[in-house]
């Protein structure tokens, strides 16, 4: 498409052919929204989601979007060379996939994924951050090597994972390999162009093989090297940490961003710090289709976002919250 039509929206025609029309109604009420609210969005660390339970306190209401980590389902988890601290935080991640069920089936709500993927081979402690692995992902996107064959068995486990949101029509904001921009994470340790590869791979496994037709899928990088094309994303986001207490419209970010595609695209805040400001951009109507605030101290306590700031955002009139999504399924 080339971009928006006569009525000022995006084209967004999923970018695989074989998407559920779940997803297609979705990305339509993403589409009539943008540019005229955003949806509010808390991602949860933990099985307690105490982030949900902290909004809920302070605003009287909860987020449309619940975010959801998957990094206690890696399957090559190197548990006798892992600190206390990366136990426990696998520990407490167990089990989220129900919540997201939970949270799905009981509140309704929208749900995205973000998966701190221990590496697939090597490794040891938090082995989803560089420094903490061998594991070379330029080898990975090698057919024939073992790297490639330790890639393809862990994105196998987590599609079997995935089924049954499948099964059940559930459309899932997939936002795999996150933060492609950096070499933080193993995933962009050798660059760009090879995080590129990587997505292409899943995107490919993920939509022919496995046929996970209600994925809705979510470009993570601001970057213009290593974007994966307009016809293997929906959405565009990046990552955004401001200062404490610092809300703003993020203008010149979303800009930034929308520089990466050729065409239109819709685009979100991945993750945030301190929540943008929504009076300004009901003001000035950035089309920022989403945010999602960050987990622990950014999304559970005061020293990023007061509670009278999170209040404001959330009673809103541009803020859609859950109570305000539409039953769109």
């Amino acid at each position: 498409g080339d971009g928006k039509d006569g009525l000022g929206m995006f084209n967004v025609i999923p970018c695989n052919p074989n998407a559920t029309e779940e997803v297609k109604a979705l990305l339509n009420y993403f589409n009539e929204l943008s540019g005229n609210g955003i949806i509010t969005g808390q991602h949860t660390q933990t099985t307690k989601q105490e982030e949900l339970k902290y909004i809920q306190e302070a605003t009287g209401k909860l987020p449309a979007l619940c975010g959801f980590e998957l990094l206690s389902y890696s399957p090559n988890i190197n548990r006798l060379q892992s600190s206390e601290e990366c136990l426990l935080e696998v520990k407490e991640n167990e089990n989220t996939l129900d919540n997201a069920w939970e949270w799905v089936t009981r509140q309704k709500g929208l749900i995205t994924f973000t998966w701190h993927w221990f590496s697939p081979m090597g490794g040891k402690d938090k082995s989803f951050y560089t420094e903490h692995t061998d594991f070379d992902a330029s080898r990975a996107i090698v057919e024939g090597t073992a790297e490639h064959k330790a890639l393809l068995s862990d994105m196998d486990y987590m599609a079997d994972l995935l089924k049954p949101f499948c099964d059940k029509r559930v459309p899932i904001l997939w936002r795999p390999f996150h933060e492609a921009e950096g070499e933080w994470f193993w995933w962009g340790s050798q660059g760009p162009e090879v995080a590129k590869q990587l997505y292409l791979i899943m995107f490919d496994r993920y939509t022919r093989v496995h046929q996970l037709n209600n994925l809705i899928w979510v470009w993570n990088s601001p970057l213009p090297q290593g974007y994966v094309g307009d016809d293997k994303v929906d959405i565009i986001s990046r990552d955004l940490y401001p200062p404490a207490h610092q809300h703003t419209d993020l203008r010149q970010e979303y800009e930034e961003l929308i520089q990466i595609t050729p065409t239109e695209k819709l685009a979100a805040l991945g993750e945030i710090g301190s929540i943008p400001s929504i009076p300004a951009l009901a003001e000035t109507r950035v089309p920022w289709l989403w945010f999602m605030t960050w987990s622990n101290d950014y999304g559970k306590s005061e020293l990023f976002t007061t509670k009278e700031e999170l209040r404001r955002a959330y009673h809103h009139d541009y803020a859609i919250t859950l109570d305000r999504l539409p039953r769109l399924y």
